[in-house]
């Protein structure tokens, strides 16, 4: 759903449970639609920060628990690189770093949230360009490269900065992510998706990597309330491209219906778990 957004859908954080922390109110039970779409469409959305959706809105984390195994490979490496980083808060969260551990970010609120929160814990944060995918980082330099939902995925980047025998181990969206969603908003789209594990799997390969493991799961999103869904759409834009509530006022108010009559609206989010190394 969700990093994202940065950038990438993304990155909702959470067990089966809530994500995060407010940012403000709970809610009642008793607002209005009107009150619950501005609510959703005047909180700041200038950091990649989900946790205004605190009680609003639950992701299910996938089976295979990206943060713990990445916190056990970064304990065992000598070099560690975080790829859109967004606020720091994984690197940053590692009980375990490597001497060298680089962060790289290029939107700028997420590039000043995570400044002083690496710069206290000993991360080194790189600004990288938000045109061009280039890393301004030493070839062959990094063991491990680790990187949750990125936007886009600077293959070419990533095999030139890993040393050989370095490892690309990462949590992608996958495809149609919250396919429920857009198509409830805006009607039945294509069926077809570039985060499709068959196209991952040759972009890396043309870069040189040789991919050990791509593994898909999908995993239940619920919200609790039309302001979630609002600053959710906000927040991560690809899901309805273009999304304003103006242009959506009649689906929302549907969806809200819904919500009302169920008690939230469900879907899945697509999580893709990569695991590459360079030869």
């Amino acid at each position: 759903m969700l990093n994202l957004v940065k950038h990438h859908l993304g990155r909702v954080r959470s067990g089966s449970g809530s994500c995060c922390h407010p940012r403000g109110a709970p809610t009642t039970g008793s607002e209005t639609f009107d009150e619950l779409v501005d609510e959703g469409n005047d909180a700041p959305v200038d950091t990649w920060d989900f946790g205004w959706l605190d009680g609003r809105a639950t992701e299910e984390r996938p089976s295979w628990r990206y943060f713990d195994r990445v916190a056990e490979r970064a304990g065992a490496a000598s070099s560690l690189l975080e790829l859109q980083a967004g606020t720091g808060s994984m690197i940053g969260r590692l009980p375990e770093r490597p001497p060298l551990a680089v962060a790289t970010e290029g939107y700028p609120p997420s590039v000043a949230a995570a400044a002083p929160r690496l710069r206290r814990r000993g991360v080194h944060l790189v600004v990288t360009s938000q045109t061009q995918q280039a890393l301004p980082l030493k070839s062959d330099t990094f063991e491990l490269a680790i990187s949750r939902h990125p936007v886009e995925v600077w293959w070419r980047e990533i095999a030139r900065v890993l040393r050989p025998g370095g490892r690309y181990f990462a949590q992608h969206v996958g495809p149609d992510s919250l396919r429920d969603l857009s198509e409830f908003l805006m009607g039945p789209q294509l069926n077809e998706s570039r985060r499709d594990p068959s196209i991952e799997r040759r972009a890396a390969q043309r870069a040189g990597l040789e991919v050990r493991e791509i593994r898909v799961e999908r995993t239940r999103v619920a919200f609790a309330d039309i302001g979630a869904v609002v600053y959710f759409l906000r927040l991560v834009p690809w899901i309805v491209p273009g999304f304003v509530v103006s242009a959506y006022e009649e689906r929302l108010r549907a969806l809200h219906t819904l919500i009302e009559r169920h008690g939230a609206f469900e879907t899945t989010s697509s999580r893709m778990l990569v695991d590459a190394v360079k030869p």
